[in-house]
Parts: structure tokens; sequence; C-alpha cells
């Protein structure tokens, strides 16, 4: 019984750490207590590990439209040779939550592998990024306070996603709509959707957004000049 006992305990770590690993890399959603895709790990702390005095920071107001950060998605887009109409667009995406720095900070004493900066980037997926990038020298804990390197961050990021992808594939989906979502769930499950695999709900309602998104990004960088 005891042997038992031990195996799924054993099985079960297992399968907690195949999880963290297969979601390491991924950005965006999910860190206002919305739901992540199973193939993604959630990072949601246990109600063990948060003290019972803790109260979430409070949301800050104030002006969230990502159409102001235009000419450093135009600049960063350019930069990493990606579409800059998809950097915005996926800025929108990521704005589902107040994007302040000391929001986010406080955020994060709660929730360490919380996402950061106004593009949602995990550390994991920063760090990543960042190798032999002009912006090696730049810690993750700079992102609140630096909507730049937030973006230009997620563009390198997108650049890498798509040299990830195959030259072709069978699924339904654009190339940067299988990027947005290689952004929202990983590398690996942008894979497995250019197979074919069908979104789970959290991907497909990141990519239902994206598609609603679209027309406000173009519009934020027309009106940028």
């Amino acid at each position: 019984m005891r042997k038992h006992r031990r195996l799924r305990s054993s099985l079960a770590a297992a399968a907690v750490l195949a999880a963290v690993a297969g979601g390491a890399t991924a950005c965006g959603g999910g860190d206002d207590g919305k739901p992540r895709d199973r193939t993604a790990a959630s990072g949601r702390p246990s109600p063990a590990d948060t003290p019972i005095d803790q109260k979430s920071p409070e949301k800050p107001g104030g002006d969230q439209d990502p159409a102001r950060y235009a000419p450093q998605v135009k600049r960063y887009a350019k930069e990493a040779g990606v579409s800059a109409r998809l950097v915005m667009a996926i800025l929108y995406n990521e704005a589902y939550k107040p994007h302040d720095p000391e929001f986010e900070k406080s955020w994060q004493k709660m929730k360490p592998d919380s996402a950061f900066g106004v593009a949602n980037m995990h550390r994991a997926a920063y760090d990543e990024t960042k190798r032999g990038r002009p912006f090696a020298d730049r810690s993750w804990f700079d992102l609140p306070d630096d909507p730049a390197l937030a973006i230009r961050a997620e563009s390198w990021h997108l650049r890498d996603l798509a040299a990830q992808l195959p030259e072709s594939w069978p699924g339904p989906y654009t190339k940067e709509e299988l990027m947005a979502l290689g952004y929202n769930a990983g590398a690996g499950n942008m894979a497995a959707f250019a197979r074919g695999v069908k979104p789970g709900p959290q991907a497909g309602s990141y990519l239902a957004n994206l598609r609603g998104n679209w027309p406000k990004a173009a519009a934020a960088l027309r009106g940028s000049g």
C-alpha cells in the first residue's frame, strides 16, 4: 500500500513538472484569473501558498489603449522583421488587464510567475528571447516600467516563433494567427495547431480576440502618421 502511495505521489509530481515545462515560454493571458488551455501551465498558486490575509492589489484606472505605443510598435516590428499590425493586435489582446508598473509589481509578489509589461511576457520567454539581442543586458524586471522594451521583446519573440514554423501546414490558420497562438500558448502548441490540432477554449478565445482586433490595430498604426 505504501509503495502504491509513493508511486502515485511520484506520478503526480512528474505531471506537475511536465506541465510547468510545457508552458514555460508561453506569453500572455491567464494572469488575471483566466484559465489557460490544459496544454499550458496555469502557474496559479494554491490556497496553501497564498497567505489568508494577503489581498489582491487594487487595479488602477487610466488610459490602457495600446494605440499610444504605435511609434514603438512600428520601430521594433521593423527591427525584428515582423508585422507591425500583428505586434499591435497582440498588444490589444493583452490589454485585458491594467499595465500599471506598481500594480504589476504588487501582483508579482503574490504570483511570482506572472507576466510583466504591456505585452504580458513571462520571465522564461523574455530570458530566452533576449539572448544575443540588442537588449540582452536588460532584465525582465525592467518590463513594467519600460513599454518600449516590452514591445521590443514581443517583436523579437514573434520573430523566433515564426522561425519555428514549417514552410507549409495543413491547418486552417494564417502564419500571423499561428504566431499569435504561439505567443499565447507556446511554440509547442503552435506547432500542434499548425498540424491541425484544434485550439482549446483559452487559445480559441485568444484567436477570436486577435481577429477582432485586426481593424483596431491597423487604425492605430495609421493614426500615428
